[in-house]
């Protein structure tokens, strides 16, 4: 196992595109990381100069302690695993998690038996004998993880090794590799665009857009305290609420009424004439079903309720509203970027599943102010502080 460590690494291509732009980060031995970002953000590109299948433009790479910018990937001792599965369809399982000890010209007793401890990790001691057709997706990407396994590789590298499965087994394969990776204890980068899979996995996650690192942090602490509008829109799902306020002598001036932040969120807006109000879903609720302890840790306001998803522990209420242009044009270009679909001018409010609002009415909605985030429209830059954790006092009487 080894640690590795970035620094300045730079990806420029032929034609003059920069592809990863001054990328510092440390991956310590034994640490789960996740690269992360919508398509197109360098995540693959920065994996694959890792491993040593794309040459790098600047900066230096090393693994441990040594530089491997001119290192082959042959040379790099690492393992990685590959979206589409990258099976040999002729050789059985064995051979097929074999074949890079056959390469190395492996005696044959060790062979088996490293081949034989990576079936019984990954539970495919009985597929031993089956070609890769006769296999199950799941099967398969167990599979090439048993051929990375048994180089006894300095690090795994996974490039989206879950894209390509049905949602259930990916939840399965998400569980499986969180736990082969902390029994191994092995150095591991892994590449994905699904959020979910970075939030869940990962002992810190890298968040890139479009060839920058943006932040490093763990999966809470992002969630919690991102650092700016794109990193507070990509992580979480549904997507944090951003809602236009303009600054005024009292305070912050909403579609949604007059808010005056507590004294743990109050920022400095000297010279600023309009900011963005970050709101996760989960930071409103039914004021009908939120007791008066917690009521007074925020602001309750009429919404005109579009449409109501009732997911059975839950309900997503969505409540459209005005924007100026200008804020309007910036989350449609946010919402381009993170392909997703709920950056427009809506609240999408997280109700639970004891509330009656309904469709097409008017109902009283209460907001955290505890948990709201503030951001510069401009730079997207995030204002606030991190929020204060909600106490078991404040919280008594909210619906669990």
């Amino acid at each position: 196992m080894a640690a590795i460590t970035m620094k300045n690494i730079v990806k420029t291509y032929g034609d003059g595109f920069q592809a990863v732009k001054d990328i510092n980060l440390e991956i310590a031995d034994g640490e789960f990381m996740i690269l992360v970002g919508p398509s197109g953000c360098g995540k693959s590109t920065l994996l694959r100069m890792i491993v040593g299948l794309e040459d790098i433009s600047g900066g230096e790479m090393l693994i441990g302690d040594e530089r491997v910018n001119e290192k082959a990937p042959r040379d790099r001792n690492l393992a990685m695993v590959f979206q589409n599965y990258a099976l040999y369809p002729h050789l059985t399982v064995f051979e097929n998690i074999a074949f890079p000890l056959r390469l190395a010209k492996t005696p044959d007793a060790e062979v088996k038996e490293r081949v034989n401890h990576a079936a019984e990790l990954l539970e495919l001691t009985e597929h031993l004998e089956r070609k890769p057709a006769n296999l199950s997706g799941g099967q398969r990407q167990r599979v090439a993880m048993g051929r990375a396994i048994v180089r006894n590789a300095q690090a795994f590298l996974f490039d989206e090794p879950l894209s390509n499965l049905d949602a259930k087994l990916r939840g399965q394969m998400r569980t499986e590799i969180s736990r082969l990776q902390k029994r191994l204890g092995i150095t591991t980068v892994y590449v994905t665009h699904d959020q979910v899979e970075a939030m869940t996995l990962g002992d810190r996650v890298a968040v890139l857009r479009a060839g920058v690192l943006q932040q490093v942090d763990s999966p809470r602490r992002l969630y919690q305290n991102p650092a700016n509008l794109f990193v507070a829109g990509f992580i979480g799902s549904p997507p944090m609420n951003f809602i236009p306020a303009t600054v005024t002598d009292d305070g912050l001036s909403t579609p949604f009424g007059d808010i005056q932040l507590p004294p743990g969120r109050s920022v400095d807006l000297s010279g600023k004439e309009i900011v963005l109000l970050g709101a996760r879903p989960e930071s409103f609720e039914d004021a009908d079903v939120v007791s008066d302890t917690v009521r007074e840790h925020g602001m309750v306001f009429d919404a005109q309720i579009d449409v109501i998803e009732w997911l059975g522990n839950e309900q997503y209420a969505y409540v459209p509203y005005e924007a100026p242009e200008q804020i309007r044009q910036q989350l449609a270009d946010l919402e381009r970027e993170l392909d997703s679909e709920a950056m427009r001018t809506q609240l999408v409010v997280s109700l639970d599943a004891s509330s009656q609002i309904e469709e097409s009415s008017t109902a009283s909605v209460w907001m955290d102010l505890r948990q709201v985030h503030v951001f510069d429209p401009g730079t997207g830059e995030n204002l606030t502080a991190e929020p204060a954790p909600v106490s078991d006092e404040t919280a008594e009487g909210q619906p669990a």
